[in-house]
């Protein structure tokens, strides 16, 4: 299924940027996709990536697969691989993050557990890529809102 965050309407019909849903596929199959590398690619092969699959192990692979042989033909180099974390932070449901919890702190908000449950894998995924240090965090207030993860007093 494919899933746009409102935060990311202003690039992802022309898919200028990398959404969420690849960013996250990237996270899961382990490879270090460069924006450059991303704009040599047509529409059509950036949709396809949007839309792929890539949760069971033969997904993941495959995905990684295709993600590898169309870097190769659009740069003649294959893109660099990165650890695959086995456990990652945004499927571990039971513990909000220290580094979110901290970032949601600085907009004067708290993530409660409970509220981290009921957001989805690739929402959790999109809060922790946005709350990074020295990443681009305008986003951040706006995912946030977007979740209805609402400001504590």
């Amino acid at each position: 299924m494919t899933t746009f965050f409102e935060f990311e309407a202003d690039f992802v019909d022309s898919l200028r940027c990398i959404p969420m849903q690849v960013r996250y596929n990237l996270d899961t199959c382990g490879i270090k996709l460069k924006l450059s590398d991303w704009n040599q690619m047509t529409q059509a092969e950036r949709e396809t990536l949007v839309s792929l699959p890539c949760t069971t192990a033969a997904e993941i692979q495959a995905y990684q697969e295709y993600l590898q042989q169309l870097i190769i033909e659009r740069t003649g180099t294959p893109a660099a691989t990165l650890p695959i974390d086995p456990k990652p932070a945004w499927l571990d449901s039971d513990n909000v993050p220290v580094t979110l919890q901290e970032k949601a702190q600085e907009i004067g908000i708290t993530i409660t557990l409970s509220q981290w449950q009921n957001l989805t894998p690739l929402q959790r995924f999109a809060l922790l890529k946005l709350s990074r240090p020295g990443h681009e965090n305008k986003n951040f207030p706006r995912a946030i809102a977007e979740f209805n993860l609402v400001i504590s007093h």
